[in-house]
């Protein structure tokens, strides 16, 4: 049986192919390679000074462009990107050879956060041009992102009464051992007796630290993380991504990182689209977890049409028949009809 043989690998090319002539007129990465190159990187703040007497540093165009191809691509690690400068042909095209190592790629995410922000709505702005974002019509929703921050290193004032609770019956306790015991095992009590008053003065710390934050929760790992539900009534320690993405051609056109649940973040989301579109008339569409009170009041001020999934009621009645679900409300009376078809009306009593 015969199969199609490949080129010999050691066979010398009378004419080799460039890189230019390697990629295709609509290869994503020319766009990419436009876009970076029509934006002025100094205006977003990107930093364009470095020192003239060390190793020449990598152009912020060129690190962004990287970036960029990584998001598209799903390609989110730096040691992944460092491995495809190397291997991958549209890369190659890109960054013109250049191979920037983990550290390098890495540091530049880390320093540039408000540049990369500004060229995500730079990059709205494009679409809004080319009319691919309708503005009629948005959704809102969210991811959680684990945090490296563990729940044992995330308090809240009661974990940490707990915790000085605990450490004061520990310090009465070895306070009454030291008059029984020799002189050896004193020695052994009082370390750990320094040690319990150091963990009393670092909770003491944390204490205090959220009464002049007027905050919640504190995690000392990854500060700007909390513990939040994030499926099932599982919590973890975690990031709240909030994204809005345009009707039209499902492209986002905002997010932020935040360290609240669902509840409380639809109201600035809906000012941030309104920012962004430059009008107030459109349709936000959100899932249960966004129904709250105070946040349709927000919409309502807006004057956003705000359409929010109502969350189940729960109710468990000694007969299931009798569950709030099946009560059906009379808006012309202001009453509630039963199951059994009897007028249920209000004795002026939560």
């Amino acid at each position: 049986m015969k199969f199609i043989q490949g080129e010999n690998r050691n066979q010398i090319h009378l004419f080799p192919q460039s890189l230019e002539a390697s990629i295709a007129l609509d290869n994503e990465v020319r766009v990419i390679d436009l876009f970076v190159d029509s934006l002025s990187l100094k205006k977003f703040g990107f930093d364009m000074d470095f020192i003239e007497n060390c190793r020449p540093a990598y152009h912020p165009a060129d690190l962004l462009k990287l970036f960029i191809y990584g998001y598209l691509n799903r390609i989110r690690s730096s040691r992944d990107l460092e491995k495809e400068c190397k291997r991958n042909i549209e890369l190659m095209w890109l960054m013109k050879s250049l191979q920037p190592d983990h550290n390098t790629i890495s540091n530049f995410r880390r320093d540039n956060p408000i540049g990369i922000k500004r060229v995500f709505r730079a990059s709205v702005q494009i679409a809004k041009h080319f009319d691919l974002i309708g503005g009629k019509l948005i959704a809102g929703d969210s991811t959680k992102l684990r945090a490296q921050n563990s729940k044992k290193n995330n308090y809240n004032q009661g974990k940490i009464e707990r915790h000085l609770v605990y450490i004061e019956n520990k310090l009465e306790e070895y306070t009454k051992m030291l008059a029984t015991e020799d002189l050896e095992n004193r020695a052994i009590i009082e370390k750990e007796i320094a040690k319990q008053h150091q963990r009393k003065a670092n909770y003491q710390r944390l204490s205090q630290q959220l009464i002049e934050t007027n905050e919640e929760q504190i995690s000392t790992s990854d500060p700007e993380s909390r513990q939040m539900i994030t499926r099932n009534n599982i919590t973890e320690v975690a990031y709240n991504v909030q994204t809005t993405v345009d009707g039209k051609h499902s492209i986002p056109i905002d997010y932020k990182v935040t360290a609240n649940n669902d509840s409380k973040a639809k109201g600035n989301m809906l000012q941030r689209a309104k920012t962004i579109l430059h009008t107030n008339e459109f349709t936000a569409l959100y899932d249960k977890g966004y129904h709250t009170g105070s946040e349709m009041k927000v919409a309502e001020d807006l004057g956003i049409n705000a359409i929010v999934a109502i969350p189940d009621v729960a109710s468990n009645a000694p007969d299931e028949r009798y569950n709030v679900a099946n009560f059906q409300y009379n808006k012309e009376d202001d009453a509630y009809i039963c199951p059994e078809n009897k007028v249920l009306e209000t004795n002026g009593n939560n």
